[in-house]
């Protein structure tokens, strides 16, 4: 959706303090890297005893600095692709999905509830980004503005 796509389309926001198509690009890369799967392993190895390490949500403003986004796409198609490697490779059973881990924030959480979250937040990211680019349109679409929700209404 987002290879190939002019420099306007990827990096435009909603406003101050949001986030551009590249940067969610750069987050979902760091999400791989720290969150999702080290943490289902973090849990599978220490339980409740020893709390996740903290995310930082906000990494990928430096850790993209200098990069393209084709760099990016390719960078969190490789880093995905191993993570579902390495969740295949754990062969959870059902029994694992309710064996408790502690977050920093939200104390107590199961790594069915984890591994939930990846696949919401995922999809809470793609929602953002078509925002963000539909936003591009405001203007442009006139009349049909009250029809589409993705820009919202006059």
């Amino acid at each position: 959706m987002l290879r190939d796509l002019p420099s306007a389309w990827v990096s435009g926001t909603e406003g101050p303090d949001t986030w551009s198509p590249f940067d969610v690009v750069g987050h979902l890369i760091h999400g791989e890297r720290t969150d999702w799967m080290p943490r289902a392993q973090h849990l599978l190895a220490h339980g409740e005893a020893i709390p996740f390490p903290p995310f930082d949500r906000f990494a990928q403003f430096n850790a993209s600095k200098g990069k393209s986004l084709p760099e990016l796409l390719d960078t969190f198609r490789d880093l995905r692709a191993q993570s579902l490697r390495s969740l295949a490779a754990l062969r959870l059973s059902p029994a694992d999905l309710d064996r408790a881990g502690r977050h920093p924030e939200f104390g107590r959480v199961t790594l069915g509830q984890h591994l939930a979250t990846w696949v919401a937040h995922d999809l809470d990211h793609v929602v953002q980004i078509t925002r963000v680019m539909g936003r591009q349109y405001t203007e442009a679409v006139g009349p049909w503005r009250k029809y589409l929700r993705i820009i919202g209404p006059a």
